[in-house]
């Protein structure tokens, strides 16, 4: 099993915006660290020799009960955590330490199948609409979340995925 707090180095994800007919997209609230009882988008950890693909549906499937197919790239992210938060990091007497690093390659995802429901590492799922994540940020979702999630809309957008 792979070290995630601590790892001697970067681990691979996947990350999906998933958008439906209706120009939303999915997040998930998690379940478990890093960032336990936040809204993000679905994903995971990339298994010992599953290509990118094939770990993106497997973990939206798992997750949500979705089946997606993966269109592009949106996004390539780190996602650094460091042990007590930016706070102990400043922190000149005391080198910090990398709790988490995820190197997460998030994909466009077209809904092909499924029934949606949280399971796995998401204790609740919601379909999102633009103004949640722009305008009110309802989810408090973090401006690299935001970024991600604008960029992947507007590329369903213009391949006409939604209305």
């Amino acid at each position: 099993m792979t070290q995630r707090e601590f790892p001697a180095h970067p681990l691979v994800a996947v990350g999906a915006v998933v958008v439906d007919s209706q120009g939303r997209v999915l997040l998930v609230l998690r379940a478990n660290e890093p960032n336990k009882g936040l809204w993000t988008l679905p994903g995971g950890l990339l298994e010992l020799g599953e290509p990118l693909i094939s770990g993106i549906k497997r973990e939206i499937l798992e997750e949500t009960g979705l089946f997606v197919e993966p269109d592009a790239i949106v996004e390539v992210v780190d996602r650094i955590y460091i042990e007590g938060g930016a706070e102990e990091s400043q922190n000149k007497t005391q080198t910090p330490r990398v709790r988490y690093h995820y190197v997460v390659v998030d994909y466009w995802c077209r809904i092909v199948g499924g029934a949606l429901r949280p399971s796995s590492d998401a204790s609740q799922v919601a379909w999102v609409s633009r103004a949640e994540w722009i305008d009110t940020n309802f989810y408090s979702l973090d401006l690299t979340i935001v970024q991600v999630i604008e960029k992947g809309w507007r590329m369903a957008h213009e391949a006409g995925i939604h209305g």
